[in-house]
């Protein structure tokens, strides 16, 4: 580990009884960067993130967090930590002052920085009008950046951030990583996981994880370019669900994303016409098709087709 890394780790493993929930991750994180740690659920995204916060020991492997061992230092690691839990973190029968002032404490932020800190959570978060509200009472999206508050009060050097927009509407889950990008601008470090594909632009690199192991790693257009040398066909058909059977029948590599239908294939030209045809021959109408950009979901269902 040298002075740009803030968090290395190789081999790590982690076994319930018999059953693999993390197989053998390696990988580096630099400092400041936002680092997406991507996966459907199930992955082993949170027992990694349990590992790294000290929470968990590793079944193997070893690793450095803030410089701090992973096997033996688990109580240092979680002073030099901000951690944002999958499930709401926060006691919901106290107020938001209460719930600052407990994390305060327990963080142990010195006398002189305090009040400075507390109300920077009270402004960051937007409750200045509803410091005395209860919050359990918060709307969902005010409750998210008050756990985040609290959870660098202390201004530490790593964030951990598990599942952090999970269950929230679109608007907050994009002011929220804002909030992120404005904070690693800080020089803080932030790893977060996330099975919204779409999350994975915002992250400077990132790692996809499938069934507790490691599928790829790198900024999102190296994997776009590295992992998704076909084309990507976007086609919009009656009945998508039916002609997504018809083309899988036909041997054609294909998910629906909402309404549309994403295929993989070898060459436009070719592929458009012999998808027509097949749709056609099943009696659904095709109103469109068009090649496009892939996006980070593409390539994972690419990846774990092959995985």
């Amino acid at each position: 580990m040298n002075d740009e890394t803030a968090v290395v780790v190789e081999g790590l493993t982690r076994r319930f009884g018999d059953f693999v929930a993390v197989d053998n991750i390696s990988l580096s994180i630099r400092k400041g960067e936002v680092f997406g740690f991507l996966g459907p659920n199930g992955a082993g995204k949170s027992t990694t993130i349990k590992m790294l916060c000290g929470l968990l020991l590793p079944s193997e492997g070893k690793g450095l967090v803030g410089g701090f061992d992973i096997m033996r230092q688990s109580e240092e690691i979680k002073k030099h930590i901000g951690y944002m839990s999958q499930k709401f973190s926060l006691y919901e029968d106290l107020t938001v002052e209460e719930n600052i002032n407990f994390f305060s404490g327990i963080y142990s932020v010195p006398a002189p920085k305090d009040l400075e800190r507390k109300e920077w959570v009270i402004s960051m978060a937007g409750l200045d009008e509803r410091r005395k509200a209860i919050t359990g009472t918060l709307p969902g999206g005010f409750k998210q950046r008050l756990a985040l508050g609290c959870a660098i009060i202390h201004e530490p050097p790593i964030l951990f951030l598990d599942e952090p927009t999970s269950g929230v509407d679109p608007i907050s889950r994009r002011n929220f990583w804002r909030l992120i990008y404005d904070i690693s601008q800080g020089g803080t470090t932030v790893f977060v996981t996330t099975h919204y594909m779409d999350e994975a632009d915002y992250c400077d690199r990132l790692a996809l994880i499938y069934r507790g192991k490691l599928i790829a790693e790198g900024s999102p257009n190296e994997l776009k370019r590295k992992y998704m040398k076909r084309s990507v066909i976007e086609i919009e058909a009656d009945n998508p669900v039916g002609a997504l059977d018809v083309l899988e029948k036909g041997g054609v590599e294909a998910a629906i994303f909402g309404s549309l239908i994403h295929a993989t294939v070898e060459s436009f030209e070719t592929a458009a016409e012999d998808i027509r045809g097949l749709l056609g021959q099943a009696g659904i109408n095709v109103k469109n098709i068009a090649q496009i950009e892939p996006s980070l979901e593409d390539v994972f269902v690419t990846l774990i087709e092959t995985a």
